[in-house]
């Protein structure tokens, strides 16, 4: 009886071994190419003195760079970074509406919204440092670069989540609207904006947040901000005065996004 209940349980497909196995190998592979060529001991040598550069900028950081308020000052890297977040986000939060509106489903119908969709998609798929490539190219570097690279980006990106609360909002309040011989300014203004109002805020805070990171290494490639002044100190191995900008960073995001937290759950 035990040797026919043994026989009858499935046993596994040896095809799905293989499979995990010459995915395991292919995976290895990559691996070993990808790390290939490495000079492991010129690695060991400068990472060993990048490292202690690193600590001692850390026990000893540039207290008179904080302090200075000229234009080459961090104080003035700082605020150049929240502008640009806070310009870029604020740009992004208008333009985003009419994309959202042209790619929900519930305002235009099914076809017209699939291209507002795939317009929104190919409008984010291009990366933050991308775009300020493009514009520095454009405009020149400096802050203008950097907010419209992030104005551009975060309209793909709130777009979408703008699009999917006109979706889901009621769609009740609306057809009563149009029922009463409403107009579409009248259905957008009385029945869409102030549904979706709270949730359109939040997102846009949400977004500032993560623009404000983004805004801090736009620098790196010209576009303003505290990227260029940090990306400096590194390169000059000017590791006190890495670390400093590097604490200021910390402390200024952590703040926006502790204030901005309240806020969204206020709005929510």
């Amino acid at each position: 009886m035990m040797e026919t209940l043994v026989s009858n349980i499935p046993k596994k497909p040896k095809t799905n071994k293989l499979y995990k196995t010459l995915i395991f190998i292919a995976v290895f592979s990559i691996i070993i190419w990808a790390f290939d060529g490495l000079n492991y001991k010129g690695i060991m040598v400068t990472a060993s003195g990048t490292v202690s550069g690193m600590i001692r900028g850390f026990l000893n950081p540039d207290i008179e760079y904080i302090t200075n308020t000229t234009v080459d000052g961090l104080l003035n890297a700082v605020i150049e970074t929240i502008a640009i977040a806070i310009s870029g986000t604020f740009v992004s939060g208008i333009l985003a509406i009419p994309f959202a509106l042209f790619a929900s489903q519930n305002i235009v119908g099914e076809k017209v919204s699939k291209v507002g969709k795939f317009i929104i998609t190919m409008i984010r798929t291009f990366p933050e440092l991308i775009l300020a490539l493009i514009f520095i190219s454009v405009v020149g570097p400096g802050a203008p670069a950097g907010i419209l690279a992030l104005g551009i980006h975060s309209i793909g990106m709130l777009g979408k989540l703008y699009s999917e609360s006109i979706e889901s909002m009621d769609i009740g309040v609306k057809e009563a609207i149009e029922s009463c011989g409403g107009n579409k300014s009248e259905v957008l203004f009385r029945a869409v904006l102030p549904q979706v109002a709270p949730e359109f805020l939040s997102y846009t805070l949400f977004r500032f947040e993560i623009n404000m990171r983004a805004a801090a290494t736009l620098g790196l490639v010209g576009a303003g901000g505290i990227g260029a002044p940090l990306i400096f100190a590194i390169r000059s191995r000017r590791w006190d005065r890495a670390f400093t900008i590097v604490i200021v960073l910390i402390i200024t995001v952590t703040i926006i996004d502790f204030i901005s937290g309240k806020i969204r759950k206020k709005l929510v």
